[in-house]
């Protein structure tokens, strides 16, 4: 169970620094930087390579930590193989813990290692931290970020249990399960930044502070409610007899 923990600890601190490392240097206002750097030059751009950088981080830590300890690095996966019972009550505490934990430390190196550049501000520059209203690019409401945030990560910890069953794991499973975030990034990024993980949004959100601190209630909820409905439909479709 150390081991476990540890893994999820280091796993999610290592998917905070370099995934919302490249969301801060795609979406950050860095002052007297080069034009191409975080001024928004190219949204689409920006885009693209955040969603790669989450999905291939995550791809490479499925194929480096998964046989420790499944490379949750996500409470709201750790809640869908809770209700699918796929863990104990207990092993579930310990890796949300430790995920939060490596949320924070992974975003306290980010902003650290940031905080070294002379143009770089944490208000102002943030940490890609997830928000609505003026903080999404389509100024979307609360009520529309949550509805967005439990969608798409139910369908995020879908895919991770099927992908994950006795039957259909294999070699491929990593890839499949980064190709999935990488999509869902590419749609949730303009709506709120894509969270579907609390601990990658609480970590950010702590070191801003201000409204991504206080808006990110909806991220930490919303997603673990997405894992939970996952693992319902996940269930009731009978997938459960595969696992």
């Amino acid at each position: 169970m150390r081991k476990k923990i540890t893994a999820e600890l280091f796993g999610t601190a290592v998917l905070v620094y370099f995934a919302c490392g490249v969301a801060t240097l795609s979406f950050g206002k860095f002052r007297g930087a080069d034009p191409f750097i975080g001024t928004g030059l190219s949204t689409s751009a920006g885009i693209v390579a955040t969603s790669l950088a989450f999905g291939l981080v995550l791809m490479g830590l499925i194929y480096a930590i998964g046989s420790i300890s499944g490379c949750h690095v996500n409470p709201a996966v750790t809640i869908g193989a809770l209700v699918a019972k796929r863990i104990s009550l207990q092993e579930a505490i310990g890796y949300w813990i430790a995920q939060f934990v490596g949320g924070i430390v992974g975003a306290g190196l980010l902003w650290f290692t940031f905080k070294q550049a002379p143009g770089y501000f944490r208000t102002s520059t943030g940490l890609g931290a997830d928000g609505y209203g003026s903080a999404s690019m389509i100024h979307i409401s609360a009520a529309g970020a949550f509805l967005a945030e439990v969608l798409m990560t139910a369908m995020f910890v879908f895919v991770i249990l099927a992908a994950t069953g006795k039957v259909s794991a294999g070699l491929m499973t990593g890839l499949v399960i980064g190709l999935t975030l990488t999509m869902i990034h590419l749609f949730g990024i303009s709506i709120d930044g894509t969270s579907v993980n609390p601990a990658r949004s609480f970590g950010p959100a702590l070191f801003v502070g201000g409204d991504a601190l206080k808006q990110v209630w909806v991220f930490l909820v919303a997603p673990l409610v997405g894992g939970v409905l996952a693992a319902l439909v996940h269930n009731g479709l009978g997938l459960k007899n595969a696992d």
